[in-house]
């Protein structure tokens, strides 16, 4: 038999019941304190931000084999709003007036910025190495600061500029491969063109994030994935097989296709996207999109660690100039000289 409890237990289970939920308390007033915290650092998130999409770069050369490219596009952002939209359905309510209001542009920043990059890139990995694929996305910072200055006049200091031609170099020399007399003669591998393309539809998108409405990131997540679904499927038909066919690529995903597609759902789609609108919206697009060249460095170690490519020393050479390059920029923008 159980004896009833005593007066004193039900008064130490009171306590006991009142320290857990005080300790559960506690735990979650600690972990959003320091979620805001990482929020207010725009270095630290914009690192994790090209962490993580350095590791795309590897995922997409991966990709090659074992899960077609307009597919992983299709489950990226599919899964990406999947595992957004339970959180989101509180702001969605909230939000909903100024979406209705600006869907043409969450469409745009979805399609743009999200799929046609990405599909670029993934297509791309077909043609030319991951090491390229990497080295070549500092082209991003290079749109950003011509199109600022283009459309907006926005100044760009001696140092900085001084920053980009050096990095515009090293992408030359890696686009070219080393050998830059193939630019007199366009002779470009089409995986590297794909690339460059990619980085100018990100950094209109980048730039275009100016005008991103003031809505709760897990709302704007889920309109901007919903552009970037949409589009996905329209570069299915019109550049892959078709959307026909599409239930059949995703028959053939196997493991390793299939364990790519979570890698760029959870981290490059979600947590980088949220880290980098938070990091423009900290410093501006012109010192934000300057983080972006740190993919090199993340996606080519990862290409030579992962996928066991050669380092050429035409590739040390262009890491070492586009590494300066940031360094001098950064610089520049900080001291405004």
């Amino acid at each position: 038999m159980f004896a009833p409890p005593s007066a004193a237990a039900i008064q130490g289970g009171g306590r006991c019941s009142n320290q857990t939920a005080h300790m559960t308390n506690s735990s979650a007033a600690s972990g959003n304190r320091a979620f805001h915290t990482l929020m207010d650092r725009p270095y630290l998130i914009l690192i994790l931000t090209t962490l993580f999409w350095g590791g795309n770069v590897v995922a997409g050369k991966l990709a090659v084999g074992h899960i077609d490219a307009h597919s992983l596009m299709i489950l990226r952002w599919t899964g990406a709003l999947l595992l957004v939209l339970p959180f989101a359905l509180g702001p969605l309510k909230r939000d909903w007036p100024v979406i209705r209001a600006k869907w043409w542009l969450y469409l745009f920043y979805g399609a743009v910025g999200f799929a046609t990059f990405n599909v670029l890139v993934y297509v791309a990995a077909y043609y030319t190495s991951g090491v390229n694929t990497s080295l070549e996305q500092v082209a991003v910072n290079i749109f950003v600061i011509i199109l600022n200055f283009a459309l907006f006049r926005t100044r760009v200091r001696g140092l900085q500029l001084l920053g980009v031609l050096v990095t515009i170099l090293g992408v030359a020399i890696i686009a070219t491969h080393g050998d830059l007399t193939r630019i007199l003669t366009l002779e470009v591998n089409l995986g590297d063109l794909l690339v460059i393309l990619a980085c100018f539809a990100y950094a209109i998108y980048s730039i275009a994030l100016r005008w991103r409405p003031q809505t709760h990131w897990t709302s704007f997540l889920v309109a901007t994935c919903t552009g970037a679904i949409i589009a996905s499927f329209v570069y299915q038909g019109a550049l892959g097989n078709g959307t026909a066919n599409l239930p059949a690529n995703l028959a053939a995903i196997d493991l390793q296709g299939w364990l790519i597609a979570a890698y760029t759902i959870v981290f490059p789609s979600v947590i980088s996207q949220l880290l980098y609108v938070r990091g423009v919206e900290l410093i501006g697009s012109n010192r934000a999109s300057l983080f972006v060249n740190l993919i090199p460095l993340f996606g080519t170690v990862g290409s030579v660690i992962v996928l066991g490519e050669a380092l050429q020393l035409f590739h040390v050479i262009a890491a070492i100039m586009v590494a300066a390059g940031l360094v001098l920029a950064e610089y520049s923008a900080r001291r405004g000289t």
